[in-house]
């Protein structure tokens, strides 16, 4: 029974710490639609700023594009934050939201 008691323990241990991962990554990068930034240059700086592949960054640009806004990063505020700050920096509207819990 002493395993059981072990298990338990550690249950509770990935609980909590899972719980805090899902805190630390709380919030979404939103970059927003405009009609003045190009596809090229958004693409561009997902890839310089967020580290997006190519691909990622082609994607996140057309689903900005088509929807008006697209969280392209999630994460915590102290990761995102430099990162909105960098897109903001070269033109384009980015914020940060905190992630909704359903």
């Amino acid at each position: 029974m002493i395993t059981g008691i072990n298990n338990s323990a550690q249950v509770k241990e990935d609980i909590e710490t899972g719980l805090l991962d899902t805190l630390a990554a709380s919030y979404n990068l939103i970059v927003w639609n405009d009609e003045v930034n190009t596809f090229d240059w958004v693409i561009e700086t997902l890839i310089e700023v967020c580290g997006h592949t190519t691909e990622q960054a082609e994607q996140c640009a057309y689903i900005i594009h088509f929807q008006g806004k697209y969280a392209v990063k999630q994460g915590d505020y102290e990761t995102l934050n430099p990162m909105r700050e960098a897109i903001i920096n070269r033109g384009i509207n980015a914020t940060i939201e905190e992630m909704v819990e359903h």
